[in-house]
């Protein structure tokens, strides 16, 4: 029910834990504002802490502030006066939404929409000298400028905005890049190097060039995340390890399918490839560490891949094509 009436005060920058608003959606967004905007600036921000540093006081006013109904306000009360069960010990915070709650998300989104959407959107309105874009996933900030004293402006309004409701950005997390069109020339005039990248949503954000020389967005996998994949599905294969081998491959079929269908966007081919090479390899130490008369050969080896793996292809249209079509005004 909350969810019903929340969602038609959300704004469109708003996307975490929301209906039909995935991460793809959100990197679609970031994306296509930045290649349609003037922007020159970006602003990748976190907020440190966050679903443990919500003042709940603050949170229960902004909900009366859109729901009248004392029963669902005192339901909610109850709800993070609940705590948390741990080693036969309850305790309860004084601040924070009560992470793992099913409520927590919806909470967050309540708190960031009058904290920093409503504020941002008024601050872009009245501020600004020129193109701002704003994208939120969760705690996840990316806010780009087409000037540089915009950006610092911002920056230092939104600092002060946080701390008068109990949240601080992340220092090691929040920095400002010159990132977009223009950002390789610029750089390069001053005789620095290439442009910096930012991380979003599990990618690298990277200015590049298209095949015909124009910018364009690349985005590849981050490569700790990938490593941190790759060690779980080691530890998988370990215990699977006399498991028959079609029973595995399918499991590995999953896993790789699973992984393809997230990062299998345009411009990240490298990395699918990579991650899929990677999996065949452990798959192939496993296999000769089976018994001591063990004998794979690495033809054998490409043969079970080829039979069981999916190829690494790409299964997402291009962020501009699908956020035309989800967002076609």
């Amino acid at each position: 029910m909350l969810n019903g009436i929340y969602e038609a005060d959300f704004p469109g920058l708003s996307y975490g834990f929301r209906p039909k608003r995935s991460q793809p959606d959100a990197l679609d967004a970031l994306v296509a504002g930045i290649t349609g905007k003037k922007v020159n600036y970006i602003l990748d921000a976190d907020i440190r802490s966050f679903f443990d540093s919500v003042d709940q006081e603050w949170l229960v006013r902004f909900v009366e502030h859109r729901i009248g109904d004392r029963r669902i306000i005192c339901m909610i009360q109850k709800w993070l006066r609940a705590g948390v069960f741990e080693d036969g010990v309850v305790t309860v915070e004084e601040k924070g939404t009560g992470q793992g709650s099913v409520i927590s998300p919806l909470l967050a989104n309540v708190y960031l929409h009058y904290v920093f959407d409503l504020w941002a959107e008024r601050w872009r309105r009245r501020e600004a000298t020129g193109d701002m874009i704003m994208v939120r996933y969760a705690n996840d900030l990316v806010v780009g400028f087409q000037h540089e004293d915009d950006a610092r402006r911002f920056w230092n309004a939104m600092r002060e905005r946080l701390r008068e409701f109990s949240l601080s950005l992340h220092p090691d997390k929040t920095r400002l890049i010159e990132f977009g069109r223009f950002a390789a020339q610029n750089r390069e005039r001053r005789g620095l190097g290439k442009p910096e990248t930012f991380k979003f949503l599990g990618f690298v954000i990277i200015c590049g060039k298209s095949r015909q020389g124009d910018f364009q967005i690349r985005r590849k996998s981050r490569g700790d995340r990938m490593k941190a994949r790759l060690r779980q599905i080691k530890e998988a294969l370990r215990q699977r390890r006399h498991v028959p081998v079609p029973e595995v491959g399918k499991w590995l079929a999953q896993v790789v399918a699973g992984y393809f269908a997230y990062h299998a966007v345009p411009t990240n081919s490298p990395a699918l490839s990579a991650f899929r090479y990677h999996v065949v390899v452990l798959w192939y130490r496993q296999l000769c560490r089976r018994s001591q008369r063990a004998n794979v050969g690495w033809t054998r080896m490409a043969k079970l891949a080829d039979e069981f793996l999916p190829m690494p292809r790409v299964l997402h249209p291009w962020p501009s094509v699908r956020f035309a079509v989800r967002h076609p005004r």
